[in-house]
């Protein structure tokens, strides 16, 4: 099932498990304990990990710490006594800010030889990408075709009157997917002209709300009672919607806008912590979870696509999950430099 199986053993030998401290580097008679921080959304296979731990006697502790944002800022506060051994989730709109602050140790897996480098974002391999996906519009099948309209192509149509009061957003300063969409308008509109871009969309009735499962099951049309037929979500998320559907549709319910920039890349990396007392066992995760067997969990798990391109994907990601062929990208330097200054201006603009 695992690859890295012999790769494991002798790093456990190396290791010294029988004699290894725990996370709290205390000697202990029982298996190593290797702390897991990771975001809220994380999910995999609970047989997964049980394999991991009996091939390897290492146990797993799976520390769940808010969303993204809040994650990091956990980590970054502890980071003198950290609360874990392995991060995983902080995303490249974060990712200079991890970086800047010292928190993890380098290694380079030699599973990123099946990564593709255009997903490595440090140089120094202090994060490895571990999955990725595409913060787009997606919009109603069923409303624009009952209604007669065109569904929208372009972040243009969103600002022209046909499409007032169809939009819901997320708040770019308390939201992932609306942080990504503002990243979306900066790259398209350039810095001179996002803001004009936003003040036209606010003109048009958009609505914004705190975050994406306000935005998703209170007011998008395809899953709840709400009146807006276009949310700001993923390219994945006409996925999600056949696989949990009760009866398996013919088509998907909803579609992604997936027209050259009009979405924003987002990955997610792992790194071990500075600190952990387990730092040969935390280097045995990071590999597991770069790994095939994790990579090709992660689709139906977390509705996102595996960095390890040997990973195969499920047949219903590839008939309805399909990946943006040129989403804006931002160098997360960038970001880190202007991230504040954006918001607060899209703030007074869009907000007050």
């Amino acid at each position: 099932m695992m690859r890295s199986i012999a790769k494991w053993l002798v790093l456990l030998v190396i290791a010294g498990l029988a004699t290894a401290c725990s996370a709290g580097g205390g000697a202990t008679d029982g298996p190593v304990v290797v702390r897991l921080m990771t975001h809220d959304s994380f999910d995999v296979s609970a047989e997964l990990i049980a394999t991991f731990e009996a091939e390897t006697g290492i146990q797993v502790e799976i520390f769940k710490a808010g969303d993204g944002g809040e994650m990091l800022n956990k980590a970054i506060l502890a980071k003198d006594a950290p609360l874990a051994d392995v991060l995983f989730g902080v995303d490249n709109t974060f990712l200079s800010r991890a970086l800047d602050n010292d928190i993890f140790l380098p290694y380079q897996s030699p599973l990123l030889g099946d990564v593709s480098d255009a997903l490595e974002l440090d140089s120094q391999y202090r994060v490895s990408p571990v999955d990725f996906g595409d913060i787009c519009l997606n919009y109603d099948v069923a409303w624009f075709e009952e209604e007669g309209v065109p569904p929208p192509d372009s972040l243009g149509d969103l600002v022209d009157p046909t499409y007032a009061g169809l939009t819901v957003i997320e708040n770019a300063a308390t939201s992932t997917p609306g942080l990504g969409f503002l990243l979306v308008t900066i790259e398209a509109f350039g810095e001179d002209g996002y803001l004009d871009y936003w003040q036209q969309l606010a003109a048009n009735d958009v609505l914004v709300v705190d975050g994406w499962e306000q935005a998703y099951y209170s007011h998008f049309t395809a899953a709840s009672d709400g009146d807006r037929p276009i949310v700001v979500s993923y390219a994945t998320s006409p996925v999600a919607e056949v696989y949990f559907a009760e009866e398996t549709p013919v088509t998907a319910p909803t579609a992604a806008v997936l027209t050259d920039g009009t979405c924003f890349r987002q990955i997610e990396f792992i790194g071990i912590l500075k600190g952990t007392a387990v730092e040969e066992q935390a280097r045995l995760l990071v590999d597991f979870l770069l790994d095939k067997a994790f990579q090709e969990d992660i689709p139906l798990k977390m509705f996102v696509f595996p960095a390890n391109e040997t990973a195969q994907l499920p047949e219903i990601f590839r008939m309805y999950g399909h990946a943006a062929d040129a989403p804006a990208q931002m160098a997360p330097e960038r970001i880190a430099a202007n991230r504040e200054t954006w918001i607060q201006d899209w703030t007074n603009i869009v907000l007050r």
